[in-house]
Parts: C-alpha cells; sequence; structure tokens
C-alpha cells in the first residue's frame, strides 16, 4: 500500500446474520473528498466501523493514512482521524465543556482553543448536557470535535443529516477549507446526494453490500447519459451501453454510456443521484 492514498480496502470483506459487506476495493487519495453513497442497509455504516477499527474484516486489509489498522502502530494513526458518526459517540450527560476536558487527555493535539471557536462559530452552547441538543446540534458538536485536533483524515458517517440548508453550506464550505491542506482527506457518507455532488472529488456507491462503483465524480457525469426514447429505439441499442431503465406510458428512459450510442443520440445529463436510482430502482438489460 501506497502513502498517496488516506485510504485503501483490498478485497475486505465482513459477514454478519443477514448481511455481508463483499470483496470491497476502494482507494481515496490524499487531498481528495469522497461521497460514499447508498441505501438504508448497503453497508456504509459498517465500512466507517471497519476503517475505525471499531469492527475486524473476516478477509481483506485496510490501510488508514499509511498503516495497516489492524496494527499496533495504527493506535499512533488515530490521533490524526476525526470520526462523525450517525451514532452518538459522547454521554449525553456530559456538556460540550466536560468533553473538551475528556478530549485533552485523549489528543495529544487537541486544540481547545479551536474547538471553543467552532463552538460559538455553530452557535453552541458550552454547559448545556447534549441530552438536550437537538440533532443538528448533536451533528455539529461531533464536526467541531472532529475538527480540534488536527486531523489529517476526516471520516464522518451522516454527518450533514439533521442539519438545515443553511447549517449544511456552512458545513461543506468548512469541509472545503479543511482540504485546502494537500494531506487532508474526507470520506462522508450521506443521504443527501446533492451535497456530495457539490463536495466530492471521488463517488463510491455501495448496494446490498456490493460497491457497484468508485470512480472520480467528474467522469461518472461524463460517463453517462440519460435517454429518452421509444420501446423500438431501447430495442435497437446495444445491450451493453444500457445500465438501467425505466418504462412508463409515453415512452422510456434508458440510462446509458455515452461512449456506446450512437453520438446522433440526444442525452439529457444524469447527475449522481440518477445513476444511484437509474442502477437500483431501474430494470436491468439481461445478458
Amino acid at each position: 500500500m501506497t502513502g498517496e492514498n488516506a485510504l485503501e480496502l483490498n478485497n475486505v470483506t465482513k459477514k454478519y446474520e443477514g448481511f455481508c459487506l463483499q470483496n470491497i476495493d476502494l482507494k481515496l487519495p490524499a487531498g481528495c473528498i469522497m461521497g460514499l453513497i447508498g441505501e438504508n442497509g448497503a453497508g456504509k455504516s459498517t465500512t466507517m466501523k471497519l476503517l475505525t477499527g471499531a469492527a475486524r474484516p473476516d478477509e481483506g486489509q485496510i490501510c488508514v493514512l499509511g498503516v495497516d489498522n489492524r496494527t499496533r502502530e495504527f493506535d499512533a494513526v488515530k490521533n490524526q482521524i476525526g470520526v462523525v458518526l450517525d451514532e452518538a459517540r459522547y454521554s449525553d450527560y456530559l456538556t460540550p465543556k466536560q468533553v473538551n476536558r475528556m478530549m485533552k487527555g485523549i489528543y495529544e493535539n487537541w486544540d481547545e482553543k479551536q474547538f471553543v471557536e467552532y463552538l460559538k462559530k455553530f452557535d453552541l452552547p458550552v454547559d448545556k448536557k447534549l441530552k438536550d441538543f437537538s440533532r443538528g446540534m448533536k451533528m455539529k458538536f461531533g464536526i467541531a470535535a472532529a475538527l480540534s485536533h488536527e486531523a489529517k483524515l476526516l471520516l464522518l458517517d451522516e454527518a450533514t443529516s439533521g442539519l438545515d440548508p443553511v447549517a449544511r453550506d456552512e458545513i461543506v464550505d468548512i469541509f472545503y477549507e479543511f482540504t485546502r491542506e494537500e494531506d487532508h482527506s474526507i470520506l462522508i457518507s450521506s443521504h443527501i446526494v446533492s451535497d456530495l455532488e457539490k463536495l466530492c472529488d471521488y463517488i463510491a456507491f455501495l448496494h446490498k453490500g456490493k460497491l457497484y462503483f468508485c470512480e472520480e465524480k467528474d467522469a461518472l457525469k461524463e460517463k453517462y447519459g440519460i435517454l429518452s426514447c421509444t420501446k423500438e429505439m431501447f430495442e435497437s441499442l446495444d445491450r451493453e451501453a444500457v445500465a438501467g431503465y425505466r418504462t412508463s406510458p409515453y415512452g422510456m428512459e434508458v440510462l446509458v454510456e455515452r461512449e456506446k450510442v450512437p453520438s446522433s443520440f440526444s442525452l439529457s445529463p444524469a447527475g449522481i443521484e440518477d445513476i444511484m436510482v437509474y442502477m437500483v430502482r431501474g430494470e436491468q438489460t439481461q445478458a
């Protein structure tokens, strides 16, 4: 594994009763932001837990910031990882002031001044118990903590969920600022695909434990287009060009690979959400 990648998952498999994350190969180049998309139960949170070491893979190897996360060396690397999970990471009975004192003993590079500045920026009270915070306030608090110990990598599981559009936009700007440092990287999962489309350099798509693709966002949008056509026109298409399709009383909409259809066809742009929905919910052609 190389130091040029912030994250590498090589042939990673994790089995639970009723679910299996299968043979995941994924690389996040240093200095980039990757969005992890997929419906509920696709394996996004499992992937995050594997990366932090909270769960162990049954097969494969995981490297974080150049270190195998099953080794003792990974303990030192944890100081450089900021984590915001969808589930609570701090006791609801603590206040931000108490968490600040606790974090001083956990992280060698804890920056109390920066933490307090983020609390002010997010308009979060220092003496109020976390149990009295709204979901949005808890997310902002988690992000403030993750950004306050000189992290080089952020692992963010649904970090913008529960936030209103103005707050989400503010958080996105903070993430942009974070990755201005060339060795700073982010892996973020979200159901709000529009946020990821705006923010990310790479998109990884999980569905039922399988990785459908992990590609540059701009390359994906250039690769696919949506063709509105008749059933007769659809029948004439090269089946290898079709990634998914939908039928309606008015005709068909088909997600196609641009290079595999005639250039004379008029195609509409396909956003990341379009690509995800057509691949999952659209009908698939038979080989």
